[in-house]
């Protein structure tokens, strides 16, 4: 067996180079409290408004609306719960079926009205469907309407109308949550051109380090804490800042966005992988009609697990999933792709590759050489 390949960036990315600089820097500045007023805590809250910065500078927004948290989950849970406590809970939230579970389980747990944003067979959020219910909305009865739609799905790479789809909210009234953990640094984000009014993003998907993420939220959004204590990030979220995590947060923020362009560029080596598949083993595609994360593929073959390929690519030394990663460590039925329309035999039967900026070219033809070889043990094991 040669050398893992590393094919599950949008599970946690691996942690860049800048970052674990930082990070170090930080720890050797010894005991940091940037609540502190004496020196070392002065240093320390240096360190986390330049990182505020840095993130600010990235997504198009002032420093002053970004709130640290632990990462993207936190984020989310804090948009959706901060966001109807800021209404008083008279608002529903409209969920996107592809919403990552952060976001769907914060929702179902707000103790208000759910609707769902329904998915085309492409894999985009119904921009027609949407907008015929908003027009038609009863703000007395149902309150302001709340849309949360993600950035860039984790599992098919499919990129959201995210613009679009505010713009319809914003006119019949309503907010916008957006999670774009997945998109941060991989494809261009600002908060002022997509019309959002909330914004999650996480330092580990990046190359930063995992339990650093942020939430930015439009100033006049309403927005309330869910979690109390010393006031810390404006009495939004209390608790001491990570402040090495939110250094290597930055310093990730600083180096995806440098190798954007490298990361866009992966698209093309992706492609021919997957023409590669479909012409030697017949596999299906998800999502090539739509725009998508450069670094992901999501395909399936029929009839095979995706467990059973998951397993068999491990053990070739080749890290892939079936989908996001959850805390059970097993393998479920995609959702996203059932709400897309895929039948339970496809939904079963895909994986996930996900590059990121740790990829070497080489690891592409790897995959492909990996998978295909697997299929080839699979099948000569079923005909023995």
């Amino acid at each position: 067996m040669g050398p893992m390949i590393y094919a599950d960036h949008n599970a946690t990315s691996p942690l860049r180079p800048e970052a674990r600089e930082a990070m170090s820097a930080v720890y050797d500045m010894g005991a940091v409290n940037p609540s502190s007023v004496h020196t070392a805590g002065r240093a320390a809250r240096g360190v986390v408004e330049r990182a505020r910065a840095t993130l600010g500078g990235a997504i198009g927004s002032r420093a002053e609306d970004i709130v640290f948290t632990s990462g993207g989950t936190e984020s989310d849970s804090l948009a959706v719960h901060g966001a109807v406590a800021g209404l008083e809970g008279k608002c529903t939230l409209i969920v996107s079926a592809l919403e990552h579970e952060a976001i769907g389980k914060a929702a179902a747990h707000s103790g208000v009205v759910m609707e769902t944003a329904y998915l085309t067979s492409a894999g985009t959020v119904d921009l027609e469907d949407l907008g015929s219910r908003l027009k038609s909305w009863d703000h007395a009865a149902k309150g302001t309407p709340v849309l949360c739609l993600m950035l860039a799905n984790n599992e098919t790479g499919i990129i959201q109308p995210v613009a679009a789809a505010a713009a319809l909210v914003r006119e019949a009234g309503g907010l916008t949550i957006c999670d774009a953990v997945q998109g941060l640094g991989k494809v261009p984000v600002n908060v002022g051109l997509l019309g959002v009014d909330y914004l999650a993003v996480s330092a580990h998907k990046i190359g930063g380090p995992q339990g650093a993420g942020a939430l930015w939220h439009r100033a006049g959004a309403p927005l309330k804490a869910v979690q109390y204590g010393g006031g810390q990030e404006r009495g939004l979220r209390s608790g001491t800042e990570n402040v090495a995590a939110i250094a290597g947060f930055a310093a990730a923020i600083d180096a995806a966005m440098r190798d954007m362009p490298k990361y866009q560029a992966l698209g093309a080596l992706r492609d021919a992988m997957e023409a590669r598949l479909e012409a030697e083993a017949g596999v299906i595609v998800t999502g090539k009609a739509s725009p998508r994360l450069a670094g992901v593929s999501n395909f399936a073959k029929p009839g095979f697990s995706a467990e059973t390929q998951v397993m068999a690519m491990d053990l070739a030394g080749v890290c892939v999933s079936a989908g996001s990663a959850c805390s059970s460590g097993k393998v479920k039925r995609s959702l996203v792709l059932m709400a897309m329309g895929a039948d339970d035999t496809l939904a079963e039967s895909t994986i996930r590759t996900s590059f990121g900026w740790s990829t070497l070219p080489s690891d592409f033809d790897g995959v492909a050489d990996a998978w295909l070889k697997a299929v080839e043990r699979i099948i000569a094991k079923e005909k023995a």
